[in-house]
């Protein structure tokens, strides 16, 4: 089964997120991912969508989406034709001790320390998910006491035309 990233543009008005996840679970697909926000134009949002399926149940989604009033343009985007990244926040149980061991890793990712407590660190890292499940593995060892991670947001390569 196949992961698709489905980059969607719709009008910035209560209820459409609903609307739109809804199709999804109405034909049995589970949301991997999701992440929505505002774009350049405050009138229009960008919903971010990572659902695993095959091919032609995925366009099939894509169709009936596009009959949706609210959404302007869909895109599957294909891991060669998008830039994408992930935020995670990791907390971490940092004992003076073994405290700079975590800070190097941090730095060894090109992470952020955004808080340090007396038996804690809180990092901040952005980019791909490989590189995040790689900072995560390494940090298990340390013992992460919380995490949060958001979904995946990409655009597609290269220079806009139009409403992308």
């Amino acid at each position: 089964m196949a992961q698709h990233t489905l980059s969607v543009l719709v009008e910035n008005k209560p209820g459409v997120l609903t609307r739109v996840t809804s199709l999804f679970a109405r034909r049995g697909f589970n949301i991997d991912s999701l992440a929505v926000g505002v774009t350049e134009d405050p009138t229009l949002s960008r919903i971010t969508i990572v659902v695993g399926g095959d091919d032609t149940p995925i366009e099939q989604v894509t169709k009936q989406l596009h009959k949706l009033i609210n959404v302007i343009k869909i895109q599957d985007l294909d891991a060669g034709s998008m830039v994408d990244r992930e935020l995670v926040l990791f907390k971490v149980s940092a004992p003076p001790d073994r405290r700079h061991e975590i800070i190097e890793i941090a730095n060894v990712f090109r992470t952020k320390i955004v808080d340090v407590g007396k038996n804690s660190v809180t990092i901040e890292a952005t980019g791909a998910a490989d590189k995040l499940e790689a900072m995560e593995d390494l940090l298990r060892a340390y013992g992460i006491k919380e995490l949060a991670r958001t979904g995946k947001i990409a655009l597609s390569r290269g220079l806009r035309e139009g409403p992308a």
